[in-house]
């Protein structure tokens, strides 16, 4: 094995050092889709594509960004308002207490948007270091951002070099409004992704794509700073969190099922390094299927939808507002929206799909 990857090292056009690693036995999936995306709606972005996540504004409207720089609003379905350009890529996107927009925009680091189309960058680096894949972020009432930089060697379009390498580089960040001081609260992450407050705010979770768990992250009581696993061996690929509601829900995106033929790539470097280097078409490949999950604060699902195969996917945010659950999607041409699931649909034991 040594010699073979000696020699796709010689071959290889993407720089990944790939570390063998186990994935966990996936646990049962829902047996059925989910009723609720039987009355999913979508609300198309105007020309483009990728409205990553999605955030609900203090009139109800929804704010996302897509592929092409733009922050649009839906004042209603049907009428969208392109607010600004941020001349990146935006991603994760949070509303502030003044009204104006957070947004973790992958090329550009950490904005902040207003409707009249001023952008401000907050901070492009932390620790000394740039920031390289600005996803996703919380944040607190009185304005600290909680945000994810998801990998320190690839970018957002590269994300799949980062999970077939699983080096883990990823890292959780704090910024202070006040002070314009930035502070890593956790690094090595296996490309670190959605990030969600408890509802106290005395600890914030961040998803670890790469690991297909969830850590914890103390932010007060005896333990401030301490890292825990949370939610681990997910049945998805977790990507954007929302932040705990007040029904106590922290709702977690899911990219898609597990890739059963990733998982048994995991302990062999030299078959994922061969797989970075096949053309896209010929890489594994997600199912296209919407799944979110619902956790109360102690990390137990107590939601589960799953649409059927083909429903608007990738899912990559969530955002709960007035009833309904707003999805947004990574390369969709359309935010969505469904009611939101009233309980957990979990499968029997020994129940796989």
């Amino acid at each position: 094995m040594g010699i073979v990857r000696g020699l796709l090292g010689r071959l290889d056009r993407t720089g990944i050092e790939p570390l063998a690693w186990k994935a966990p036995t996936p646990p049962p999936e829902p047996p059925d889709p989910a009723p609720e995306f039987d009355d999913l709606e979508r609300w198309p972005v105007p020309g483009t594509s990728g409205p990553e996540d999605v955030a609900v504004d203090h009139d109800g409207r929804v704010v996302t960004g897509t592929v092409d720089g733009a922050v649009w609003r839906f004042d209603r379905p049907g009428l969208v308002t392109r607010i600004a350009d941020t001349g990146g890529r935006p991603l994760g996107i949070e509303v502030l207490g003044d009204g104006r927009y957070l947004v973790c925009d992958a090329e550009r680091g950490l904005l902040r948007v207003d409707d009249r189309g001023r952008v401000e960058t907050l901070t492009d680096s932390a620790a000394g270091r740039p920031l390289v894949a600005c996803n996703n972020a919380a944040v607190t009432s009185d304005g600290v951002v909680y945000f994810t930089d998801s990998s320190a060697r690839f970018t957002i379009p590269e994300h799949r070099l980062d999970l077939l390498e699983h080096r883990g580089t990823g890292r959780l960040i704090r910024f202070d409004p006040i002070t314009g001081d930035t502070d890593v609260l956790a690094d090595g992450l296996q490309f670190a992704n959605g990030v969600g407050l408890a509802s106290d705010e005395s600890f914030v979770i961040v998803a670890e794509t790469g690991n297909y768990s969830i850590l914890r992250v103390d932010l007060g009581g005896p333990t401030p700073g301490r890292v825990s696993v949370w939610a681990d061996n997910l049945p998805g690929i977790p990507d954007n969190i929302a932040s705990q509601t007040e029904g106590g829900v922290l709702w977690v995106a899911l990219y898609s099922p597990r890739m059963r033929l990733l998982d048994l790539m995991a302990p062999y470097p030299s078959l994922r390094l061969l797989a970075a280097n096949l053309p896209e078409r010929l890489q594994p490949d997600p199912e296209q299927r919407a799944w979110v999950l619902g956790f109360d604060g102690d990390g137990t699902i107590i939601r589960n939808a799953r649409g059927p195969a083909g429903s608007y996917s990738p899912v990559t945010g969530v955002r709960e507002a007035h009833g309904l659950l707003h999805l947004g999607s990574l390369s969709a041409d359309a935010v969505a929206r469904m009611p939101v699931p009233n309980a957990a649909r979990l499968p029997t034991p020994g129940t796989h799909v």
